[in-house]
């Protein structure tokens, strides 16, 4: 039995040597082909390198996707630039020195290169392979799909080398300062998307040049790099031709009144004390011209249940309106609305009586005007979702379209096909998909998916929501962020009106 018992081991000790010794793609096994563009532009450091099979540790190809397209005139000259995600999935791009032949290459096209023997040098600003020739090159496929990868300016200039020689979109690009009557593409223009400024680069000779800039675009482009003396590298976009740039609006809308913050949730009952924080960017006498707020509360008690079928003018627990029609609010500043007692943090903190209050009101006594049902908190502290939302004039509707909206938390019944709380174009939320250009007017319908984060209850949190509102470009130049801010019951006015409050630009 133990001779048996021993041979079956003998036999298993074996087997697993031999499948040890098996070519497989594992460590251990047989090395691939291929390298990422990630680990190879990782092999840079400062110095021109020499590409051999030593480096490559035994690889010597690059497998990889076309973006670069010379037809639109706009692209630096005799540069094909492809790109790859073979590196734990992260998308790495790398520009080849292949002099006329890159015309030969359009976007979508499957090649496999041989680098052997290639140099790699930084040059003009842009990390570059030299020395390969076009028969190094072998194409597989054309028409592949390139996959959107859509970006925010802010995370170029923060990581340049992640970006540079990728193809990238800039949704919602808009040009700071805003564009002349009659000026044109052609040169550098500052272009921003809410999260920051990024150069866009428009040769004179490309095919787009005398177009005029749009107000509001989406802006597909390869991202560049410009080095200074002192060997620091600028990130910059260069649009392929004329389809990477796509309108999406030819007008301007400056929102009236924006949501700079809210006390959802003080310290103790909520009944009475809850409260928002508004800016007028005109001046505003709202006896002339009035405007009304609505809130949400999408609580699991709060009724009707349900996708809401008359949006913001849902009513009952879900919905409750304010009329402003009474007092001034001056353009640049902070006003008021909320419940009758105007303290900071609930019972017994300090006032806020002294500020610009367009409308305190018993909502615990107190139906809503037109619709609500009076209620002793106006906002869910459960998690779920409640919202905010400003419109021009007190007439409301399932149709009303708001001047500008906020939401906090994600969670309750929020949007069924034609039910839901509409939103307007801002810094959160799009009234048609930028990208597929479908629509989508409601909170939770295709990318409008942002709100705020929810706070723990009964803390006492003002939530601060700083940004930059442009009036000259009708949009935000950096967007809201949420600063929480906690309350004591001897705060004061300076606490919630901080000086990174939301500001407003000419």
């Amino acid at each position: 039995m133990k001779k048996i018992f021993f041979n079956i081991i003998t036999m298993m000790v074996v087997l697993v040597a031999m499948t040890s010794c098996q070519d497989t793609n594992y460590p251990g096994g047989t090395i691939s082909s291929h390298i990422g563009i990630f680990d190879l532009r990782a092999l840079f450091k400062g110095e021109m390198v020499t590409i051999d099979a030593e480096k490559l540790a035994g690889s010597s190809k690059l497998a990889a996707l076309v973006v670069s397209d010379h037809k639109g005139g706009n692209l630096p000259e005799g540069l094909l630039v492809v790109q790859d995600t073979r590196r734990l999935g992260k998308l790495r791009g790398i520009s080849i020195d292949l002099g006329d032949a890159a015309m030969n290459y359009q976007p979508g096209d499957s090649v496999i290169i041989d680098i052997l023997g290639s140099q790699l040098l930084r040059e003009d600003g842009i990390l570059k392979l030299k020395n390969i020739k076009e028969s190094q090159i072998a194409k597989v496929a054309s028409g592949r799909p390139i996959t959107n990868n859509v970006v925010t300016s802010k995370a170029i200039l923060e990581n340049p080398d992640a970006y540079e020689s990728t193809l990238v979109i800039i949704l919602k690009g808009g040009f700071n300062p805003i564009p002349k009557e009659g000026e044109i593409l052609s040169g550098t223009k500052v272009l921003n998307d809410g999260f920051g400024n990024l150069n866009l680069v428009t040769n004179e000779k490309a095919d787009f040049s005398q177009q005029s800039p749009y107000i509001l675009g989406n802006y597909y482009g390869i991202v560049f790099g410009q080095e200074d003396a002192t060997g620091v590298i600028t990130p910059y976009l260069r649009c392929r031709s004329k389809e990477d740039v796509l309108m999406l609006s030819s007008e301007i809308e400056v929102a009236s009144i924006v949501i700079t913050g809210f006390s959802s949730d003080v310290k103790g009952s909520d009944t009475n004390y809850e409260y928002l924080q508004l800016m007028a960017t005109e001046d505003i006498d709202f006896s002339k011209t009035p405007y009304s707020v609505v809130v949400s509360n999408n609580a699991n008690a709060s009724t009707p249940t349900g996708a809401p079928a008359n949006g913001w003018a849902t009513g009952g627990m879900r919905t409750y309106k304010f009329n402003l029609t009474k007092g001034i609010a001056r353009k640049g500043t902070f006003f008021y609305v909320g419940g009758k007692y105007q303290l900071i943090n609930g019972s017994a903190s300090t006032s806020l009586a002294s500020s610009n209050w367009v409308l305190n009101y018993d909502y615990n006594e107190n139906d809503g005007f037109d619709f609500g049902s009076k209620r002793s908190g106006l906002f869910a502290n459960s998690g779920n979702s409640f919202g905010i939302a400003i419109f021009k004039g007190t007439t409301v509707t399932k149709d009303s379209k708001p001047v500008d909206v906020m939401n906090n938390s994600g969670g309750g019944a929020l949007w069924e096909g034609n039910k839901g709380y509409r939103i307007t174009n801002n810094d959160f939320y799009d009234v048609i998909n930028p990208l597929t250009m479908e629509p989508q007017p409601f909170f939770k319908q295709g990318t409008n998916q942002l709100f705020l984060k929810y706070n723990t209850a009964d803390v006492g949190y003002f939530v601060s929501l700083g940004g930059e509102y442009n009036l000259t470009l009708g949009r935000w130049t950096a967007a809201r962020s949420q600063n929480n801010v906690e309350m004591t019951k001897t705060s004061t006015i300076a606490e919630i009106e901080p000086e990174n409050a939301t500001i407003l630009v000419e």
